[in-house]
């Protein structure tokens, strides 16, 4: 039995597809400034740091989703 995927489908992979790569895309520069010396590291990576980094993992796939609904809708044609 074969299914046929719908545009409701089909949107709902590309929203997910855009939510992954903005977390991988916030993973990456989390993890970026690690080959930086020692004593740099408690800067970069303070409580506060991170704790906006934690909230920028919950707000930027929205503001991806807002910007990139064209795209998702239309399937990227």
């Amino acid at each position: 039995m074969t299914t046929i995927e719908g545009p409701t489908e089909m949107t709902a992979a590309r929203m997910a597809a855009a939510v992954l790569a903005t977390w991988a895309t916030l993973i990456v520069l989390l993890l970026a400034p690690s080959p930086l010396p020692e004593r740099w590291r408690y800067y970069i990576y303070s409580p506060a740091s991170v704790g906006l980094w934690l909230l920028a993992m919950l707000v930027a796939p929205v503001v991806v989703c807002v910007v990139k609904w064209p795209w998702i809708k239309s399937g990227g044609r």
